[in-house]
């Protein structure tokens, strides 16, 4: 069974830093490029990084240079590193499988407010 859980949300001020962490089971991160997305709200879907099978990553204008993704396979775990922190960067973080709109949590809340 596919399972895919994020946390490390939560509330921070304009500038700091959170880390995401996304516990998967059920698959090999070997097999499957794996995505940052996250949806503010009465917002779409919006993709914010991604790593292919190779370890390549790539990231959305709005966050490159902020945010940092990483894998660790010996814990199944993606984690999203990110710094310099924004109001505009509020929002629900999930990671998904495959593409954007595949397999994902439940999410985990970034809220950036002063």
């Amino acid at each position: 069974q596919v399972q895919l859980v994020e946390s490390g949300g939560g509330l921070v001020q304009p500038g700091g830093s959170l880390t995401l962490s996304c516990v998967t089971s059920g698959f090999s991160l070997f097999d499957y490029w794996m995505y940052w997305v996250r949806q503010a709200p009465g917002k779409e879907l919006e993709w914010v990084s991604y790593m292919n099978t190779i370890g390549h990553t790539a990231y959305a204008n709005s966050v490159k240079g902020r945010f940092a993704m990483s894998i660790d396979t010996s814990k199944s775990t993606l984690y999203l590193q990110m710094n310099n922190l924004q109001p505009e960067d509020t929002a629900v973080y999930f990671c998904t499988r495959g593409s954007s709109n595949g397999p994902r949590g439940q999410g985990t809340q970034v809220t950036v407010s002063s």
